[in-house]
C-alpha cells in the first residue's frame, strides 16, 4: 500500500470483489488501483460512487472525486439556440442502435488538451459486455441517416452514469444530452452523473455536489 496524500493508504485490489470506502480517496479522488473490469466489479463501483479511468499502459485506477459533478434532470439548461435545434427536425435520436460504434467514436474523438484516450481496448470490451447485459446504454444522433453524435453510460435505473460523448456536427452531442435529460426527468431519475467539472457541462446545468450527498442518492 502507498499513502495517497489523505492520511489513508491507497488500496491495491486483488481478485476479491470489494472497494474501500469512498472517503478514503485522496484529494484528487483516486481511491484504489488494480482489480479487473468484470461486469460485477464495474456495477459495484458505479453503485458505490466509483468509476475507472486510466491509460492503456497503466494499472486500472478507480476514482471517487469530491465534490461530484452531476445534473439533476429538471435543471437541464436549454438555451434559446438549442431550443431551435430541438424544434427544427435536423437531428434524429435513437437509443442502443449502434452502441459499439458510439463507443469507438468517443474513443477516437480528438479533445483539446488531451493526448490519447482513456477508452482503452479493455474498457471497450468491458462496456460492450455491460451493454449486452442491459446495464450500459447509448444515445445516437443522426442527420440524414449519418451518425453525427452520441453518448453512452451506465444506467442504474434511478441514476444514469454518463461516460463519454462525441460530436461530428455542431450541437449533435448537446442534442443527445438534452434529449436524454428530458427523458430521464419524465422517468423520475434522481440525477445524471457527470463525474468531473467541465465548463461545457456547467453550461448545460450540471453542478458540483458533495460526494456524501451523491452516494446517499445512489443508495436510494
Amino acid at each position: 500500500m502507498e499513502n495517497n496524500g489523505n492520511n489513508f493508504p491507497l488500496a491495491f485490489l486483488g481478485d476479491r470483489l470489494e472497494f474501500p470506502p469512498v472517503h478514503m480517496a485522496n484529494e484528487d479522488g483516486l481511491l484504489a488501483v488494480g482489480g479487473d473490469l468484470s461486469t460485477e466489479r464495474l456495477l459495484l463501483a458505479y453503485k458505490s460512487g466509483i468509476f475507472p479511468w486510466f491509460n492503456d499502459d497503466a494499472l486500472i485506477l478507480w476514482w471517487s472525486p469530491d465534490p461530484r459533478m452531476v445534473l439533476f434532470p429538471n435543471k437541464i439548461n436549454v438555451s434559446k439556440s438549442m431550443r431551435k435545434v430541438l424544434r427544427d427536425g435536423r437531428f434524429q435520436l435513437t437509443q442502443n442502435s449502434c452502441f459499439s460504434e458510439v463507443l469507438e467514436r468517443c474513443a477516437s474523438m480528438e479533445r483539446k488538451g488531451q493526448e490519447g484516450t482513456w477508452i482503452t481496448p479493455k474498457m471497450k470490451s468491458a462496456y460492450v459486455d455491460l451493454h449486452k447485459k442491459g446495464w450500459a446504454k447509448s444515445y445516437e444522433v443522426w442527420e440524414g441517416g449519418v451518425l453525427v453524435g452520441g453518448l453512452y453510460g451506465v444506467d442504474l435505473g434511478h441514476v444514469f452514469c454518463g461516460e463519454s460523448m462525441f460530436s461530428l456536427k455542431p450541437n449533435a452531442s448537446k442534442f443527445a444530452f438534452v434529449k436524454m435529460a428530458q427523458e430521464l426527468q419524465e422517468k423520475n431519475y434522481h440525477l445524471i452523473d457527470c463525474q468531473v467539472h467541465t465548463d461545457h457541462l456547467e453550461s448545460l446545468g450540471a453542478e458540483l455536489i458533495p460526494r456524501k450527498q451523491f452516494v446517499e442518492i445512489l443508495k436510494r
